[in-house]
């Protein structure tokens, strides 16, 4: 059967007429450039003088985009989840901590979510940043290969313990983890430390994944040395495949520091990067796990396509689709209702601690070219299906 991911009655059988509703006006809102930057900074100023803000945030964006304050408050997304065929992704968006008593918190609730995987087929994944465990000026001092003083070699070596009994946990419970990608000024740190953990992990399978993020020029060449390296060294490299997050803040620095952008130089390019991806991976399926991480229609129906050409099975383990939960709804359960391996990221943590994912998911489908409008269209598209349908059963009973 063909793919349409303009079948909104697939997109949004999950939905009742009042969450398309109530969802309607969060993209109208966030469609807003003006009222998201007015959001953001009543939002950060409430939070820098200690206003709480949660009862605001509850009931509208935060239930759009993310699955609750806690691994239970998630149940009730998963099991809508579960009912069509979608695995969840447990996120612990809490971000901005710095002590290492934050970070063993952070560290500990990573390590709930793989226990909460475990023997769980719904969950298929589990994921985290590793500046959500490490302090990020001391991820950019090892980038930079500058030298460390005693007490920071001890606590990066802190940082390669909490990663390891995450990686090791992981593997115990045969659920694979997700290392995301971060700025490219940390993110040698990030894939030499990921590399270390293949190295141990993925002798069997892929269990621990890297996260390619094809804004950047040299990540297509990256992947082909890692894949080459991983077959000669023996073992499955995991790939999580994106288009990345940080772009405008890639730019601004690079300008600022005076030294060459490492962004691609259009958004052509990237797509370009991105789809070479892909293929890279497929042709090399025997050693690589993909999870194809897009909100992209061409991207996702160019990897139902290759899939087909090499003759792959729809449901094949080693491949997924992923989109962010909240988003992109017609892609998600019209790949899953075709038989596609998908996913959703769930995140979750206290409200006020996850107002900076929340920030960057209004502030994308802002600046992201036809985001907000593509998710516009969509839900008026269903809510005018599904108001003729209702017409017509009135017509009928009357014509009774």
């Amino acid at each position: 059967m063909e793919i349409r991911f303009e079948n909104t009655e697939i997109a949004f059988a999950h939905k009742s007429d009042r969450e398309l509703r109530k969802a309607w006006w969060l993209f109208k809102l966030v469609g807003s450039r003006a009222m998201v930057k007015l959001g953001k900074f009543s939002v950060t100023l409430a939070k820098g003088l200690h206003i709480p803000i949660g009862w605001a945030l509850k009931g509208n964006i935060f239930d759009q985009f993310c699955g609750g304050e806690t691994i239970d408050d998630c149940a009730k997304t998963t099991r809508i989840l579960d009912a069509y065929k979608i695995g969840t992704i447990l996120d612990y968006s809490v971000e901005g901590k710095s002590t290492p008593k934050e970070f063993e918190e952070t560290t500990a609730e990573i390590l709930h979510t793989i226990e909460t995987s475990k023997g769980n087929q719904h969950i298929p994944f589990c994921v985290f940043k590793v500046s959500g465990i490490a302090r990020f000026e001391l991820l950019a001092k090892v980038n930079k290969q500058a030298p460390l003083t005693e007490l920071e070699a001890d606590e990066f070596d802190l940082i390669k313990d909490r990663m390891e009994r995450i990686a090791r946990r992981a593997w115990e419970n045969d659920t694979p983890i997700f290392i995301d990608a971060e700025e490219s000024w940390i993110q040698d740190t990030i894939d030499n430390l990921v590399h270390e953990l293949m190295t141990r992990y993925n002798r069997e399978k892929a269990i621990v994944f890297n996260t390619f993020q094809m804004y950047l020029h040299d990540r297509l060449a990256y992947l082909n040395e890692s894949i080459a390296e991983a077959k000669d060294a023996g073992y499955y490299y995991g790939v999580k495949i994106v288009r990345g997050a940080y772009m405008e803040k890639e730019r601004a620095r690079a300008e600022e520091m005076g030294y060459p952008s490492p962004v691609q130089p259009d958004k052509l390019a990237t797509d370009r990067d991105f789809n070479a991806a892909l293929e890279v991976c497929l042709d090399n399926l025997q050693h690589v796990a993909i999870c194809a991480g897009t909100h992209n229609e061409e991207s996702s129906l160019l990897l139902t396509r290759l899939m087909n050409e090499r003759g792959l099975e729809r449901d094949d383990p080693r491949i997924y689709f992923a989109q962010l939960y909240g988003m992109s709804d017609h892609i998600s359960f019209n790949l899953s209702y075709h038989g596609f391996n998908v996913a959703k990221y769930v995140p979750y943590g206290p409200v006020g601690e996850v107002i900076p994912y929340l920030i960057r998911r209004a502030e994308e489908n802002t600046s992201v070219k036809g985001q907000s409008g593509r998710e516009l269209m969509l839900i008026e598209r269903e809510r005018e299906r599904r108001r003729l349908i209702k017409q017509q059963q009135r017509n009928q009973a009357t014509a009774v």
